[in-house]
Protein backbone atom coordinates (compact mmCIF):
# COMPACT_ATOMS: atom_id res chain seq x y z
CA UNK A 1 0.00 0.00 0.00
CA UNK A 2 1.16 3.30 -0.92
CA UNK A 3 0.65 6.46 1.82
CA UNK A 4 -0.22 10.14 1.62
CA UNK A 5 1.38 12.42 4.01
CA UNK A 6 -1.12 15.52 4.40
CA UNK A 7 -0.79 18.81 7.06
CA UNK A 8 -3.99 19.57 9.16
CA UNK A 9 -4.54 22.61 11.45
CA UNK A 10 -5.80 22.89 14.63
CA UNK A 11 -9.06 23.09 15.53
CA UNK A 12 -9.13 26.58 18.69
CA UNK A 13 -10.43 24.96 21.31
CA UNK A 14 -10.36 21.30 20.69
CA UNK A 15 -7.66 18.70 21.59
CA UNK A 16 -6.63 16.85 18.71
CA UNK A 17 -3.82 14.03 18.00
CA UNK A 18 -0.59 15.15 16.75
CA UNK A 19 -0.85 12.30 14.55
CA UNK A 20 -3.62 10.98 12.91
CA UNK A 21 -3.27 7.33 10.71
CA UNK A 22 -6.18 5.54 8.66
CA UNK A 23 -6.68 3.86 5.41
CA UNK A 24 -8.64 5.99 2.69
CA UNK A 25 -9.69 5.81 -0.66
CA UNK A 26 -8.84 8.11 -3.35
CA UNK A 27 -10.11 7.14 -6.42
CA UNK A 28 -11.28 3.51 -5.18
CA UNK A 29 -7.78 3.28 -5.17
CA UNK A 30 -6.55 2.48 -1.04
CA UNK A 31 -4.08 4.50 0.55
CA UNK A 32 -2.24 4.53 4.20
CA UNK A 33 -3.17 8.42 5.25
CA UNK A 34 -1.13 10.23 7.83
CA UNK A 35 -2.22 13.45 9.11
CA UNK A 36 0.08 15.66 11.24
CA UNK A 37 -1.15 18.21 12.65
CA UNK A 38 0.85 21.69 11.65
CA UNK A 39 0.32 25.50 13.07
CA UNK A 40 1.20 28.29 12.15
CA UNK A 41 3.56 28.79 14.92
CA UNK A 42 4.66 25.20 15.73
CA UNK A 43 8.08 24.85 16.19
CA UNK A 44 10.46 23.12 13.11
CA UNK A 45 11.84 20.62 15.51
CA UNK A 46 8.33 19.57 16.60
CA UNK A 47 7.23 18.78 12.97
CA UNK A 48 10.77 17.07 12.33
CA UNK A 49 9.50 14.79 15.13
CA UNK A 50 6.02 14.30 14.31
CA UNK A 51 7.31 13.69 10.71
CA UNK A 52 9.33 10.97 12.03
CA UNK A 53 7.05 9.48 14.12
CA UNK A 54 4.43 9.16 11.04
CA UNK A 55 7.24 7.44 9.22
CA UNK A 56 8.05 4.90 11.55
CA UNK A 57 4.40 3.64 12.11
CA UNK A 58 4.04 3.94 8.08
CA UNK A 59 7.00 1.53 7.66
CA UNK A 60 5.39 -0.35 10.61
CA UNK A 61 2.56 -1.09 8.41
CA UNK A 62 4.64 -1.79 5.09
CA UNK A 63 4.56 1.39 3.37
CA UNK A 64 7.79 2.09 1.07
CA UNK A 65 6.02 4.88 -1.28
CA UNK A 66 5.10 8.03 0.20
CA UNK A 67 3.02 11.24 -1.42
CA UNK A 68 3.84 13.91 0.45
CA UNK A 69 2.35 17.51 0.65
CA UNK A 70 3.17 20.47 -1.52
CA UNK A 71 6.43 21.93 -1.17
CA UNK A 72 6.91 19.15 1.42
CA UNK A 73 11.09 19.98 3.22
CA UNK A 74 11.02 17.30 6.23
CA UNK A 75 12.39 14.23 4.02
CA UNK A 76 15.39 13.45 5.76
CA UNK A 77 13.21 12.41 8.65
CA UNK A 78 11.07 10.08 6.79
CA UNK A 79 13.92 8.41 4.75
CA UNK A 80 15.21 7.48 7.89
CA UNK A 81 12.22 4.94 8.05
CA UNK A 82 13.03 3.51 4.91
CA UNK A 83 10.38 5.83 2.65
CA UNK A 84 10.71 7.17 -0.56
CA UNK A 85 8.50 9.77 -2.71
CA UNK A 86 6.53 7.91 -5.30
CA UNK A 87 8.20 8.60 -8.64
CA UNK A 88 7.06 11.21 -11.13
CA UNK A 89 9.25 10.08 -13.78
CA UNK A 90 6.48 7.70 -15.66
CA UNK A 91 4.17 10.49 -15.17
CA UNK A 92 6.60 12.99 -16.96
CA UNK A 93 7.38 10.75 -19.77
CA UNK A 94 3.77 9.74 -20.88
CA UNK A 95 3.17 13.60 -21.51
CA UNK A 96 5.80 14.38 -22.97
CA UNK A 97 4.55 15.27 -26.57
CA UNK A 98 1.70 16.98 -25.14
CA UNK A 99 4.30 18.80 -22.56
CA UNK A 100 6.44 19.70 -25.65
CA UNK A 101 3.69 20.98 -28.10
CA UNK A 102 2.29 23.30 -25.12
CA UNK A 103 5.67 24.63 -24.41
CA UNK A 104 6.08 25.42 -28.15
CA UNK A 105 2.64 27.76 -27.62
CA UNK A 106 3.99 28.76 -24.59
CA UNK A 107 6.92 30.29 -26.30
CA UNK A 108 4.64 31.23 -29.66
CA UNK A 109 6.21 28.89 -31.86
CA UNK A 110 4.75 26.91 -34.58
CA UNK A 111 4.09 23.54 -33.34
CA UNK A 112 4.39 21.43 -37.09
CA UNK A 113 7.23 22.86 -38.45
CA UNK A 114 9.48 22.98 -35.24
CA UNK A 115 12.42 21.11 -35.07
CA UNK A 116 11.92 18.87 -31.76
CA UNK A 117 15.25 16.94 -30.74
CA UNK A 118 14.67 13.88 -28.52
CA UNK A 119 17.98 12.33 -26.82
CA UNK A 120 18.16 8.91 -24.96
CA UNK A 121 20.64 6.83 -23.30
CA UNK A 122 18.73 3.36 -24.34
CA UNK A 123 15.88 2.16 -26.82
CA UNK A 124 12.76 1.88 -24.01
CA UNK A 125 8.84 1.60 -24.83
CA UNK A 126 8.48 4.92 -23.04
CA UNK A 127 11.03 6.70 -25.58
CA UNK A 128 9.11 5.19 -28.63
CA UNK A 129 6.17 6.12 -27.50
CA UNK A 130 7.01 9.47 -27.29
CA UNK A 131 9.21 9.65 -30.43
CA UNK A 132 6.28 8.30 -32.38
CA UNK A 133 3.72 10.77 -31.29
CA UNK A 134 6.37 13.37 -31.97
CA UNK A 135 7.05 12.40 -35.70
CA UNK A 136 2.69 12.68 -35.48
CA UNK A 137 2.81 15.92 -34.66
CA UNK A 138 5.78 17.85 -36.06
CA UNK A 139 7.66 17.65 -38.94
CA UNK A 140 11.35 17.59 -38.20
CA UNK A 141 11.70 14.92 -35.42
CA UNK A 142 15.62 14.39 -34.46
CA UNK A 143 16.54 11.54 -32.34
CA UNK A 144 20.16 10.95 -30.85
CA UNK A 145 20.90 7.47 -29.26
CA UNK A 146 23.64 5.08 -29.08
CA UNK A 147 21.41 2.40 -30.78
CA UNK A 148 18.16 0.67 -32.08
CA UNK A 149 17.23 4.06 -33.67
CA UNK A 150 17.71 2.52 -37.18
CA UNK A 151 14.76 -0.45 -36.48
CA UNK A 152 12.35 2.48 -34.87
CA UNK A 153 12.94 4.67 -38.19
CA UNK A 154 11.95 1.97 -40.44
CA UNK A 155 8.77 0.91 -38.04
CA UNK A 156 7.89 5.01 -38.50
CA UNK A 157 7.89 5.01 -42.08
CA UNK A 158 6.45 1.32 -43.00
CA UNK A 159 3.80 1.90 -40.21
CA UNK A 160 2.97 5.86 -40.45
CA UNK A 161 5.19 7.11 -43.38
CA UNK A 162 7.14 9.28 -40.98
CA UNK A 163 10.72 10.32 -41.05
CA UNK A 164 13.46 10.73 -38.45
CA UNK A 165 16.92 12.28 -38.79
CA UNK A 166 18.82 9.78 -37.08
CA UNK A 167 21.94 10.51 -35.57
CA UNK A 168 21.72 14.82 -35.44
CA UNK A 169 25.38 16.78 -34.59
CA UNK A 170 25.82 18.91 -31.49
CA UNK A 171 24.80 22.26 -32.86
CA UNK A 172 21.69 20.18 -34.45
CA UNK A 173 20.33 19.11 -30.88
CA UNK A 174 21.12 22.65 -29.96
CA UNK A 175 19.73 24.42 -32.82
CA UNK A 176 16.18 22.54 -32.27
CA UNK A 177 13.16 24.74 -30.88
CA UNK A 178 12.44 21.78 -28.32
CA UNK A 179 14.52 19.69 -26.78
CA UNK A 180 13.61 16.47 -24.50
CA UNK A 181 15.92 14.27 -22.75
CA UNK A 182 15.33 11.19 -21.40
CA UNK A 183 18.63 11.00 -19.87
CA UNK A 184 21.02 13.74 -18.50
CA UNK A 185 23.46 15.68 -21.46
CA UNK A 186 26.53 17.54 -20.09
CA UNK A 187 27.53 18.13 -23.34
CA UNK A 188 24.47 20.05 -24.66
CA UNK A 189 23.92 23.90 -23.76
CA UNK A 190 20.34 23.25 -23.17
CA UNK A 191 19.43 26.59 -24.09
CA UNK A 192 17.00 25.70 -26.53
CA UNK A 193 13.11 27.87 -26.33
CA UNK A 194 11.74 24.20 -24.50
CA UNK A 195 13.87 22.00 -22.96
CA UNK A 196 11.91 18.98 -21.30
CA UNK A 197 14.56 17.18 -18.27
CA UNK A 198 12.25 14.00 -18.04
CA UNK A 199 15.24 12.09 -15.64
CA UNK A 200 14.96 15.24 -13.22
CA UNK A 201 12.72 15.30 -10.97
CA UNK A 202 12.97 18.38 -9.15
CA UNK A 203 11.79 20.06 -12.11
CA UNK A 204 8.49 21.92 -11.97
CA UNK A 205 5.64 19.90 -13.66
CA UNK A 206 3.57 21.89 -15.81
CA UNK A 207 -0.32 22.62 -14.60
CA UNK A 208 -2.26 19.37 -14.77
CA UNK A 209 -5.72 19.12 -14.51
CA UNK A 210 -8.47 16.24 -14.67
CA UNK A 211 -11.62 15.78 -15.73
CA UNK A 212 -14.14 17.72 -13.24
CA UNK A 213 -15.81 14.70 -11.76
CA UNK A 214 -12.24 13.07 -10.87
CA UNK A 215 -10.84 16.30 -9.61
CA UNK A 216 -13.54 17.12 -7.41
CA UNK A 217 -12.28 13.49 -5.45
CA UNK A 218 -8.79 14.67 -4.82
CA UNK A 219 -7.33 15.10 -1.37
CA UNK A 220 -6.22 18.79 -0.87
CA UNK A 221 -2.46 19.57 0.46
CA UNK A 222 -1.02 16.50 -1.28
CA UNK A 223 1.52 16.48 -4.19
CA UNK A 224 -0.78 16.64 -7.16
CA UNK A 225 1.98 15.25 -9.33
CA UNK A 226 3.12 12.75 -7.38
CA UNK A 227 -0.55 11.32 -6.70
CA UNK A 228 -1.40 11.49 -10.03
CA UNK A 229 1.76 9.52 -11.10
CA UNK A 230 0.55 6.99 -8.42
CA UNK A 231 -3.13 6.62 -9.73
CA UNK A 232 -1.96 6.67 -13.42
CA UNK A 233 0.69 3.41 -12.10
CA UNK A 234 -1.94 1.45 -10.73
CA UNK A 235 -4.50 1.90 -14.17
CA UNK A 236 -7.04 4.13 -12.00
CA UNK A 237 -6.35 7.19 -14.42
CA UNK A 238 -6.36 6.21 -17.72
CA UNK A 239 -4.41 7.74 -20.61
CA UNK A 240 -5.90 11.01 -21.73
CA UNK A 241 -7.19 11.12 -18.07
CA UNK A 242 -4.72 13.67 -17.26
CA UNK A 243 -3.95 16.98 -19.12
CA UNK A 244 -2.00 19.95 -19.53
CA UNK A 245 -3.67 23.56 -18.55
CA UNK A 246 -1.84 25.06 -21.40
CA UNK A 247 -3.09 28.59 -20.55
CA UNK A 248 -0.35 29.17 -17.83
CA UNK A 249 2.08 26.45 -18.85
CA UNK A 250 5.73 27.84 -17.94
CA UNK A 251 8.25 25.95 -19.49
CA UNK A 252 11.10 24.95 -17.27
CA UNK A 253 14.57 26.35 -17.50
Amino acid sequence: MVGILVWKSPQPGKKQKHVTLEARSVLHMRFLSVELLRGPKTPDAVLRRRVLAAGKRLRKQGVVRVVLPENFSYWEQLEKSGLRPVSTQALRRRLAADWVRFGLAKQGLPAAGAKVAVCGAQLTGELVRTVTELTLRHRYVLLDLPYGGEDLCRQLRREYGVSLLLGPAKDQLEGAEALVLFDQRTDLSCRNPVVLPLYDESAPLPPLILPPALEEKLPEGADRGQLLAVLQEAGVLKAGQISLAAESWECPK
